[in-house]
C-alpha cells in the first residue's frame, strides 16, 4: 500500500501540548455554535447579503434588487441571518432595514474574503 506523505508516522505524543490544548478547548455547545455560524456563512447568497450590507444597512428591496433576487427570496434569507445572530433589523414605517448585526461579522468576513485573495495570488505565482 503506497504510503501518504501527509501521514504521522511517529508514536511520539507530545502530553504537555495535548494536555495543553484539552484544557483550552470549548465545551461541545461553543463548537456546536461555531458549526451552526459558519453553516449561515456558508451559502453564496448569504455572502452577497453580506457583502452588501458591508457598503450599508438596506432595505428588503434594495437588497432585492442588488441581488436580483425575490423580496421573498431575500426576506427567508435574512430570516435565516437574524436568527442566527448575522444581522440585526429596524422597522421605519413599512419599511424594514438591515444590518450586520455587529462589527465581528465584518471582521470575520473581511478576513476571509483577504484571506482567498491572497491565496489565489500566491497560487497564481503572484
Amino acid at each position: 500500500m503506497p504510503r501518504n506523505e501527509f501521514t504521522c508516522d511517529c508514536n511520539a505524543v507530545n502530553s504537555k501540548l495535548v494536555e495543553s490544548t484539552l484544557n483550552s478547548m470549548p465545551d461541545e455547545n461553543t463548537f456546536d455554535s461555531l458549526a451552526c455560524f459558519y453553516k449561515i456563512l456558508g451559502d453564496a447568497t448569504r455572502c452577497k447579503i453580506i457583502f452588501a450590507l458591508l457598503q450599508s444597512e438596506m432595505c428588503v428591496c434594495d437588497l432585492a434588487n442588488v441581488l436580483s433576487m425575490s423580496k421573498s427570496a431575500v426576506s427567508h434569507q435574512l430570516g435565516k441571518m437574524r436568527n442566527s445572530g448575522v444581522v440585526r433589523c429596524r422597522r421605519e414605517g413599512k419599511e424594514v432595514y438591515y444590518s450586520l448585526d455587529d462589527g465581528h461579522i465584518a471582521e470575520i468576513f473581511t478576513v476571509t474574503a483577504e484571506h482567498i485573495k491572497h491565496k489565489r495570488s500566491v497560487e497564481n505565482g503572484n
